[in-house]
């Protein structure tokens, strides 16, 4: 991923927890799975920093993706968290279509890396 000697903080957290923090920060006032903090404010910031940013997961939301995609929790899990790193890197599916596709492809591939068998 181009940073080893990066740092990452995860906080895993409920829907009302996550809630505000998308409110607070991003000014949505709504439950999501996954949200990224990087440091510096952006993928590339102004100041060295052994920290990559921060990245938090619901898990509730997580259960309920789980449930519904039928997929084992640990795998959900493993998908939001390389979702979150994605962003903390400077990806983003929000922007274009085009860069949703790249960001797919990416954590598709990376989550094979990652895949129980």
């Amino acid at each position: 991923m181009g940073c080893p000697d990066k740092e990452l903080s995860i906080l895993f957290t409920d829907d009302t927890r996550i809630a505000q923090l998308n409110r607070s920060y991003l000014g949505r006032n709504e439950a999501t799975n996954v949200l990224a903090f990087p440091m510096g404010g952006g993928p590339t910031p102004d100041f060295d920093s052994p920290m990559l940013g921060d990245v938090v997961i619901s898990v509730t939301t997580a259960v309920k993706e789980s449930e519904a995609f039928g997929e084992p929790l640990e795998h959900t899990i493993g998908r939001l968290l390389i979702h979150g790193v994605l962003h903390l890197l400077g990806y983003d599916h929000e922007k274009s279509i085009a860069e949703a596709t790249q960001m797919q492809k990416k954590e598709t591939r990376l989550m094979k890396l990652i895949k129980e068998d």
